[in-house]
């Protein structure tokens, strides 16, 4: 695994730790916390889970947009205009 995959997904784990601590029933003083705990964390983990995966998709789709940007940057030529001559260099 490439160094820029992992990382994309240590980055992943933790926005979605930071999703999953700022979701949490604690901080509305469990006032929505449902009947069965057990479900909740079945909720909280595959939501978890889901979040990673969706961190993960958009780092990799912003790397290509820095990448396509960096070769389009790359392929347009010099057009300084000299002030002496005034031709293009």
């Amino acid at each position: 695994m490439s160094t820029q995959r992992i990382i994309r997904l240590a980055l992943s784990i933790l926005a979605s730790g930071a999703s999953l601590a700022l979701s949490w029933p604690y901080w509305r003083d469990f006032g929505y916390w449902g009947e069965s705990h057990t479900m909740w964390l079945v909720y909280f983990a595959v939501g978890f889970a889901l979040a990673v995966y969706v961190f993960s998709v958009f780092f990799n789709s912003l790397g290509t947009l820095f990448e396509h940007d960096a070769l389009e940057r790359g392929e347009q030529p010099d057009t300084k205009v000299s002030p002496s001559t005034g031709g293009t260099s």
